[in-house]
């Protein structure tokens, strides 16, 4: 086991994490103080080990000595025989003390933590036995479900990160934003950003190298691994390949409303079966559902569906449709705005794309064509006749006010989202 530990805590030797910096790593650094455990959660490949590493590189650049920082990553195969037993974990720590011999406060990295079960139980022990800073990862939305969080009851902070936004695919490129004289000298590079941007996504690996097919083949990878690693063991599922049609046929369906009835008959299964292969997804951070606003519970609860992605990167990957740019733009919003837990859509006549904190979101790729203009301004007018609420409609890049509606380009929306300023006019 030393030198699974040695290999894998390379700042003991001098060694540097270069990376992209993250804009989750200042929330990080502000909970590295506090007495609380850190869970940092979000779909496989995002960037959690990496944004564990840079709050290590944060840490030694302050004076903690490299020792007394560690970091393990427990998917190793050497630690497959062990995952029934949370005690191990112990093990696995005590050896890293005998080893690194660290003096004063010590910050612990349990990476992928979810593979091992009931880790919650040994994590609680160490919280309330020792003065042991620990940071968790983990790739499964259950590391917040109930029973944790009755557990670890105000003993854990969570960030949860999600693939790269557009700001940090920015700070990748090295295209300067940092002011408005520098938006506009930069016009052409974001242009060319944005558009790369909304096909491909954020997945670090992905858009870091430039062959469309091994870009493809990356993705394809990734969903296959969350597949079979993190959703068929778990829920023991047997018929394989059937979810992972299902999931390559979802993500050619993103935006639309889900009829489980139909699609249950389109892959023979039952619709508590097909239900469950949805939550499945979600609680991988694969895909997502949205009520339609309904002031009853209940009757949201009953509503259609709609469906989106973690990434549009995945959308490249639909085999029976081909997603046209409104499509790509509106699961790319979905993703800007899905921080927020309330989210809803609304549709009668006409349809209201997202529905939040009395604002109305409607997104369209493109208004230049007066009939598309004509038909977003009048889903306003049906659901905010009396004005209540505040109207804006995100494209691909006009900024405009228009008869009471706020038009937003998507990267002024990441823009002024990430600066906390956000206007909307009201009708």
């Amino acid at each position: 086991m030393k030198n699974i530990l040695i290999n894998q805590n390379p700042h003991w030797q001098g060694k540097r994490y270069l990376s992209v910096k993250r804009d989750a790593l200042d929330k990080l650094i502000s909970y590295l103080t506090l007495r609380q455990i850190v869970t940092i959660t979000g779909v496989r490949r995002c960037g959690k080990s990496t944004l564990a590493k840079q709050a290590i590189e944060y840490l030694i650049s302050s004076g903690v000595e490299a020792k007394n920082i560690f970091f393990i990553n427990l998917e190793h195969p050497k630690f497959i025989d062990y995952q029934d037993d949370p005690s191990y974990l112990g093990v696995i720590f005590d050896e890293y003390l005998k080893l690194a011999n660290p003096h004063g406060k010590v910050y612990c990295i349990f990476d992928e933590i979810q593979y091992f079960k009931d880790w919650q139980v040994y994590i609680k022990s160490m919280y309330e036995s020792s003065d042991v800073k620990f940071i968790v990862t983990g790739s499964n939305s259950s590391m917040l479900s109930n029973e944790l969080n009755t557990l670890l009851s105000g003993r854990a902070l969570n960030i949860y990160l999600k693939p790269f936004s557009f700001v940090e695919y920015l700070r990748y490129k090295k295209i300067d934003i940092s002011s408005q004289i520098a938006k506009i000298g930069n016009k052409i590079a974001i242009e060319r950003a944005k558009e790369e941007y909304l096909n491909w996504g954020g997945f670090y690996e992905v858009f870091s190298v430039e062959d469309e097919m091994i870009r493809k083949e990356i993705l394809i990878n990734y969903a296959r691994n969350i597949i079979y690693q993190d959703i068929v063991p778990r829920y023991k599922i047997r018929n394989t390949k059937n979810i992972e049609k299902l999931f390559f046929y979802l993500i050619g369906n993103v935006t639309n409303t889900i009829n489980y009835t139909s699609l249950a008959k389109t892959f023979v299964i039952s619709e508590k079966s097909l239900k469950e292969y949805l939550g499945y997804f979600e609680e991988v951070f694969l895909l997502f559902r949205i009520d339609k606003y309904h002031t009853k519970p209940k009757e949201r609860i009953k509503s259609f569906k709609k469906l989106y992605c973690i990434d549009n990167g995945f959308l490249s990957l639909s085999f029976n449709r081909q997603l046209n740019s409104g499509i790509k733009l509106e699961n790319l919003v979905f993703n800007i705005l899905s921080d927020k837990c309330d989210l809803t859509y609304m549709k009668d006549v006409y349809e209201i794309d997202f529905f939040y904190n009395d604002t109305l979101y409607q997104v369209s790729y493109s208004i230049e064509n007066e009939k598309t203009k004509k038909r977003e301004l009048r889903a306003f007018e049906q659901f905010n006749k009396d004005g209540k609420f505040k109207n804006m409609l995100i494209t691909f890049d006009t900024n405009e006010s228009l008869d009471g509606v706020n038009v937003v380009s998507f990267d002024e929306l990441f823009f002024s989202r990430r600066n906390a300023k956000i206007r909307v006019s009201g009708k």
